[in-house]
């Protein structure tokens, strides 16, 4: 059975959105299909299992909280 899954992340500027997307794209290559729409990144995630799309899930949500945390330190300076 596939388990399917769309997780949207949306950002103040559709800049960070794009920023985002290149940032994650090495991560994801081969996992998670994605694109940025407007202000938005949308990622799709297949899995075989439950177990296994929640941890691409997990592994995701990590990764772009990190960007983000970069992305803030990088403002300030």
């Amino acid at each position: 059975m596939r388990i399917n899954a769309k997780i949207e992340f949306k950002y103040i500027k559709p800049e960070y959105a794009e920023t985002a997307f290149e940032s994650l794209l090495p991560d994801n290559a081969g996992y998670i299909k994605s694109h940025v729409e407007n202000d938005s990144l949308i990622c799709f995630i297949d899995g075989d299992s439950i177990g296994r799309l929640l941890s691409t899930a997990d592994d995701l949500i990590f990764c772009e909280t990190m960007v983000e945390k970069i992305a803030e330190l990088t403002l300030k300076s």
